[in-house]
């Protein structure tokens, strides 16, 4: 029997990786032992060759030094340092498709599928992050069948599987050098829900989902940051045959506001006063994300000075922020000359 890993796979001394693997997976399937016609040794010797021409460093050394490479000469199984001899390792992961093909599924094909997660945007005014906001996001989206309320099954009318007798799941023996694995896996008939529609529902074909309107309404929490991502968990994709409802994940963007500016939890503002009213004092209007409330203008303020308004910034568990006001003093650009007499005589006073 030949050792050349080339001649057992039947493929050229030039073939690429795709062409390898792709060769491999024919014979693997061909000469699997637990199928009629089966060849355990064959299959041992096929898989020998693959994990030689399936590494690059390994590939190179067989190129360069033939079967001396890999401790040893002779064909069969025993070629390439055996089935998990020195050289070549047996690598499950390589089966891992023929096995989940053959077995109905394994491994992670063995899981309920799970919907498909959904993203939106929302836009929000300075005032909604104030006071939170309940926002409503219209989606068109797959969704548990109403006509089947979900069951796939017309009129909710369902039978046993008869393939894994209602259990949801099969018990499979899977050989391998070291001997025959039982597992589990799940029922690729019922896709685990142990039974089966005994006639399809006409709206989803089945499945228990299908492309409909949803209409979702989630509270938006005061406080929330400008690029924050919000997750709600369910509110995504449904999946079929009960499998677990994707994930909805809100990403918010804080819409700029010209009048107010977030900080934590206070707002900001700029007011503009005359220089008389910052020299002399004043009451005035300033507005807030909720409305106009009146402050006060201390006697000799500075431009640039900070004022606060209590309990009008944005709203958490440990009650209301503030909100604070800039004041900008406005000094005047043309005088006339009894203005400028004036402001002279108001300066030497001041010295």
């Amino acid at each position: 029997m030949s050792s050349n890993p080339y001649t057992i796979l039947g493929v050229d001394k030039s073939a690429s990786q795709d062409e390898i693997k792709k060769a491999f997976r024919k014979l693997a399937h061909k000469y699997h032992p637990d199928k009629e016609g089966g060849d355990e040794e064959k299959f041992k010797e096929i898989n020998g060759a693959y994990q030689i021409l399936s590494d690059s460093g390994k590939r190179a050394q067989y190129d360069q030094f033939g079967d001396a490479a890999f401790g040893g000469g002779g064909g069969g199984p025993g070629g390439f340092g055996g089935f998990g001899g020195q050289g070549v390792d047996f690598d499950m992961g390589d089966l891992g498709d023929i096995f989940g093909g053959m077995f109905g599924g394994g491994g992670r094909r063995a899981k309920k599928a799970r919907g498909n997660d959904i993203q939106v945007d929302v836009t929000l005014e300075v005032k909604d992050v104030v006071h939170g906001k309940e926002q409503s996001i219209d989606l068109r989206k797959l969704d548990s069948c109403e006509t089947c309320d979900g069951s796939g099954a017309q009129g909710g009318k369902t039978d046993t599987c008869k393939e894994c007798k209602g259990a949801g799941h099969n018990t499979v023996g899977q050989r391998t050098p070291f001997g025959v694995i039982q597992r589990q896996v799940t029922c690729p008939v019922c896709s685990g829900r142990g039974e089966v529609p005994e006639f399809a529902c006409a709206d989803c074909d089945g499945a228990g989902v299908r492309k409909q309107d949803s209409h979702i309404t989630v509270t938006i929490p005061a406080g929330v940051d400008d690029g924050a991502t919000m997750r709600v968990r369910g509110r995504g994709e449904a999946a079929p045959h009960g499998g677990e409802a994707g994930d909805l994940f809100i990403r918010i963007f804080v819409k700029r506001n010209k009048k107010f500016v977030i900080d934590g939890r206070s707002i900001r503002s700029k007011i503009d006063v005359g220089f008389t009213q910052a020299a002399l004092g004043d009451e005035v209007k300033v507005k807030t994300v909720d409305g106009e409330v009146k402050i006060k203008i201390p006697a000799g303020i500075q431009s640039g000075t900070e004022l606060s308004i209590s309990g009008e910034g944005i709203e958490g568990d440990w009650g209301r922020g503030d909100h604070i006001v800039t004041v900008h003093v406005k000094t005047p650009k043309k005088l006339n000359k009894k203005q400028k007499q004036l402001m002279k005589e108001l300066g030497l006073s001041e010295k």
